[in-house]
């Protein structure tokens, strides 16, 4: 199997390279912070010290980093010209649309292809190979990549066509819907509370019936029991970057998002009060405090 390169190894990057160094590739890896990443060489990863390290002549990197400007930091000159002719940089973070096009044009005045495949997934769907992907960019990289997401976390792959942004852009929806789905549920679940009925009776109707998919399922219990602080797999300060990015978008573009400046703002005041430990489901204490309830 081919050699591929991998930058960050965060939360969600560390599942996905463990997948893929099980699946039998040999990974060249590159974290800011390199003990993070330490135990994936047991498993047979070769870390190096900068990203264009990964890069292997006409190969395939993945980068998942943590928003535009630490995207910005590894697809640099040095990273492009490592990879050369032929060669592909897929970036798996939740980033602008625009930041993806631009890398594509400079990206592609090297020769090397550009595919935006934001993930879909909290790290244990991601180790468990459950997660979603969407891709866009060139079909040729698209096709060659797809073997990699499948090992590496995808259950599912959606093709969005060639413009490297589209991704991004649904991404951003994906995100701003479950950030809605949230603040939903919190105010469903308040009401309960305040007319007597047991919300966990509610919950399980409710996401047994009508609203049965996982995110109703797996955040609405998160926010029954509370589950909004401590060692967090997706944080507030990175929900909060989404959403920031989706309204940047939506204000380019013209459309009005009421609920994205409501979730924005429950997410600004999580932070404001220095809850920096937060998982983004922490939004929902908004809705709990604002009807007098106990968080």
């Amino acid at each position: 199997m081919e050699t591929i390169g991998f930058i960050g190894t965060g939360h969600l990057g560390y599942p996905i390279a463990e997948n893929l160094l099980k699946a039998g590739y040999t990974l060249r890896i590159y974290n800011r912070t390199r003990e993070k990443a330490l135990p994936l060489e047991q498993l047979g990863a070769i870390l190096v010290n900068s990203p264009e390290e990964t890069a292997v002549k006409g190969g395939v990197v993945l980068s998942l980093v943590a928003d535009d400007k630490a995207l910005e930091a590894v697809a640099t000159d040095a990273l492009v010209q490592a990879l050369g002719e032929g060669g592909i940089h897929v970036s798996m973070s939740t980033v602008s649309p625009d930041i993806s096009r631009e890398l594509s044009v400079r990206h592609g005045k090297h020769g090397v292809l550009f595919v935006g495949a934001p993930v879909f997934a909290r790290p244990e769907a991601a180790a468990a190979k459950a997660g979603n992907s969407v891709i866009s960019g060139p079909a040729a990289a698209k096709e060659r990549i797809r073997p990699l997401l499948e090992a590496g976390f995808a259950r599912n792959i959606f093709d969005l066509g060639e413009d490297a942004g589209s991704a991004n852009v649904l991404k951003l929806m994906g995100n701003f819907m479950i950030a809605g789905a949230l603040e939903l549920m919190a105010e469903a679940f308040a009401l309960a509370e305040k007319n007597g009925v047991d919300p966990r009776v509610a919950y399980e109707m409710l996401t047994t019936t009508l609203f049965s998919g996982p995110i109703f399922r797996n955040y609405g219990a998160m926010i029954l029991d509370r589950k909004f602080t401590g060692n967090p797999s997706f944080s507030a300060e990175l929900g909060l970057k989404d959403m920031d990015l989706v309204l940047q978008t939506a204000r380019k573009s013209y459309t009005p998002m009421p609920l994205a400046n409501l979730v924005q703002n429950r997410l600004t005041t999580i932070l404001a009060k220095d809850i920096h430990d937060a998982d983004w489901t922490a939004l929902a204490s908004g809705a709990l405090e604002d009807a007098g309830l106990a968080v």
